[in-house]
Order: structure tokens, then C-alpha cells, then sequence
């Protein structure tokens, strides 16, 4: 058994300075630091391993005037991570990411017609300790990744539009997918990472059809995604992660890292009804759906892909005083990995009572929430740790929400 202790300070910054007349509208400044540290004590109540975690993240939007059918934005954002694991599990060498990317987004309304463009570059720096990374042939890894997106939709009936969007985007590998190599508890596995990764790469190609009128919303959409160089985990001979484990037996099963084609497909889909008016309270219904299926090329099913997921809730909303209940079910599933186990579906029931305790102030809430309030046995199939963890049971709680 062992028990955590966690520590986290997190400060957030928001602004939006209009500019009056001229090429902008108005410039938004978001800014977040959090240092976030955890413990893991050993039932003899020695610390086991401590994790340090430092980030940083900015971004500057300017917003242009709408001029005629046009408008959008352009800025740039920043992100910093220094992350560093001391201690028994160390499945990591201490390390840092830079990354700083520049956009743009741009839309022209042509009435029935929307036109819609957005482009983003982005440089990532990774790098390891040297001193604790010395059995990599390299270190450090720089990345340029250009995303971009275009798109249409067009209005078929007052309230209605149907859309069609392509993109293409790269991402740079992570810290942990290049450098990893250790017993890793959170994952029940020992990782090893590749540090000779390239970036990841998709095509990918939506349909949408959105519709609102006088009391209910509709969306919905399909999608299609071709990965070049998709990183992803699979289990790996005992003999490969021992290698760089000093020959020393595994904790964990060996899993590595690794690169190869894919392709993702599936839908989204939610709805919100006005039921009825009944004094200051709106009655509405709403519902989710969600499904994907995803194939590694040459391997078959990539892991942990969740089920189709159902969700449908009933609210009573009023101005200070709003009550929720809400069911979801998750279907099994059965579609797995060579060292996955599949997952048996459930149903949860959830309810909840939120109150606005000051006039005007939307900002401030307090909320009763009962979660699973059956005690259902349930399981995510995207956890790691599906197979040693359940969900939490009943749980019932109280909750105080306010911002200055």
C-alpha cells in the first residue's frame, strides 16, 4: 500500500484591453504558473519517491475588428515544463520543455456561407539531465510543427448549417515518450521511451451538422484521422528494458514506446430540449454520444480506446437554484490489445443541487453532489490502472465555488 502526499500551488492570469477603432478589436492575455509537487510514502512511512513539477504557460491574442463578413485573431503562446522524479521509481531523468508557437485564426462570413482558416507553427525544445540520461545516444530534441485547418459550412435551413473541415497537424513527442526508462507505479509498467522519435503526424477530414431554434440545440459530427507516426505503448520484451535497467529484474512488465501508422474514426454527437416552463424554472433534457475506433497499421486495435458512451440528463434550472440528474452508460469493451483485458460496461447514476447564494453574482456557487449513487462497479478502458482500480463508489459531497 502506499499513500500520497500532494502539494500544489497554481496562480492564473487573465486580462482583455479593448482597442478602440483601427485593425483590432481588443488584445487577451492568459498566463498560468503551477508548482506541483506529490510524495509517495511506503507503509513504514518513509518516502518512497517525491515528484517535482514546474510549468509555466502565456498567451497573447490580438483580436481583430470585424470588418465587413471578416474577422479573426492571430497571437502567439508559450509553455515551459520542468519535471525531475527523485527517489525509487525514478521512470524518468530529470528534464525540461520549451515550447513556443505563433497562430492565426480567420473566418469570412458570406451569408449562407462561412468560410473558416486557421494555421499554427510551433518550435519544441526537449531535453534530459546529461548526467542522468547517459545511456541515450542523445539528449536534446528540437521540433518545428506546422498545423493548419480549413473549412465551410453552409446554412441549409434557418438555424441549421452543415460543415465540412480538413486539417493537418504535427505534434512533438513528449518528455516521456522519448526518454522514459523506469518502474513506473501510476502506470504499472516499466516505460522505456525512444529517444529517436519524429513527430507525429495526421491528416484528418469532419463532417458537422449544428442546429438550434426556439428551445433546443443539436450537434453532431463524424471523423476521420490518418496518423503517419502515431506513439503509442506496447509490451516489449523483459530483456529490452532490463538492459537499460543495470540487468537488474523488472518491478513491472516492459513496455515501450513506439511509432507507426494510424487511423482513427468516429462520431460526436449532443442535444439540449426545453421540456417546459414551469414558473422561474426551465425543465430541460440533454444527451451525449460518443464513439471511436482506432487501428495501429500492421498491429490492430490501439490500447486503451474507450467504449461508446450514452449520457442523458434531466435539469430544473433556475436563476439562483438548479437541480441535475443524470444517467451514463459506458458499453463493454471488447475490442483489444494483445495485453489488454477488456472491460465490462456499466451504468451510473448521478444527481446534484447547486445553489447561487448571492444576487447577481453568477461566479459564486454552492453545490450537493452524489456521485455513483447505486455503488456500481465501474471502469474506465483508457486507465492504465483499470484492472487494479475501479472508479470511486458512492460519494457524496460538498462543494464551494467562487471567483474574484
Amino acid at each position: 500500500e502506499v499513500r500520497l502526499r500532494m502539494k500544489q500551488d497554481r496562480v492564473d492570469l487573465r486580462g482583455e484591453v479593448a482597442v478602440n477603432g483601427g485593425f483590432l478589436d481588443s488584445i487577451r492575455l492568459r498566463a498560468g504558473y503551477a508548482d506541483y509537487q506529490h510524495q509517495e510514502i511506503e507503509d513504514t512511512g518513509e518516502v518512497g519517491t517525491t515528484f517535482y513539477n514546474q510549468s509555466m504557460e502565456s498567451r497573447l491574442e490580438f483580436v481583430q475588428a470585424k470588418r465587413g463578413g471578416w474577422d479573426g485573431a492571430f497571437g502567439a503562446q508559450f509553455f515551459t515544463r520542468r519535471f525531475q522524479v527523485i527517489g525509487e521509481e525514478k521512470f524518468l531523468p530529470k528534464n525540461e520543455t520549451n515550447q513556443i508557437g505563433v497562430f492565426t485564426l480567420q473566418s469570412v462570413d458570406l451569408g449562407n456561407t462561412r468560410l473558416e482558416g486557421g494555421a499554427r507553427f510551433e518550435h519544441t525544445s526537449v531535453s534530459a539531465d546529461a548526467d542522468e540520461a547517459l545511456f541515450f545516444d542523445g539528449r536534446q530534441r528540437s521540433f518545428d510543427a506546422l498545423s493548419g485547418s480549413i473549412g465551410i459550412s453552409q446554412a441549409i435551413m434557418p438555424g441549421w448549417r452543415v460543415g465540412l473541415n480538413l486539417s493537418r497537424s504535427e505534434r512533438a513527442p513528449s518528455a516521456e515518450e522519448l526518454f522514459a526508462r523506469g518502474n513506473h507505479a501510476g502506470t504499472q509498467a516499466f516505460e522505456l521511451g525512444n529517444p529517436g522519435f519524429g513527430k507525429e503526424k495526421s491528416w484528418g477530414v469532419e463532417g458537422t451538422l449544428r442546429g438550434a431554434g426556439d428551445g433546443y440545440t443539436i450537434n453532431l459530427s463524424a471523423y476521420h484521422n490518418w496518423f503517419d507516426g502515431y506513439i503509442y505503448e506496447s509490451v516489449a520484451e523483459d530483456s529490452a528494458c532490463q538492459a537499460v535497467n543495470g540487468g537488474e529484474e523488472l518491478e513491472f512488465p516492459c513496455y515501450a514506446f513506439n511509432q507507426a501508422d494510424a487511423r482513427y474514426y468516429g462520431f460526436e454527437a449532443e442535444a439540449s430540449v426545453k421540456l417546459a416552463q414551469l414558473g422561474a424554472y426551465a425543465i430541460n433534457v440533454d444527451g451525449v454520444a460518443d464513439y471511436v475506433h482506432a487501428t495501429i497499421k500492421g498491429s490492430g486495435p490501439a490500447p486503451r480506446i474507450p467504449p461508446l458512451r450514452l449520457l442523458g440528463g434531466l435539469e430544473a434550472q433556475g436563476d439562483r437554484l438548479s437541480a441535475r440528474a443524470e444517467v451514463e452508460h459506458v458499453f463493454e469493451q471488447d475490442r483489444v490489445t494483445e495485453f489488454e483485458t477488456p472491460t465490462d460496461g456499466f451504468t451510473m447514476v448521478n444527481a446534484s443541487i447547486s445553489f447561487k447564494p448571492l444576487p447577481g453574482n453568477d461566479r459564486t456557487t454552492l453545490m450537493l453532489s452524489a456521485n455513483n449513487i447505486f455503488d456500481v462497479e465501474a471502469r474506465r478502458h483508457a486507465s492504465f490502472l483499470k484492472d487494479y482500480a475501479p472508479l470511486a463508489g458512492r460519494d457524496i459531497r460538498v462543494t464551494a465555488r467562487f471567483s474574484l
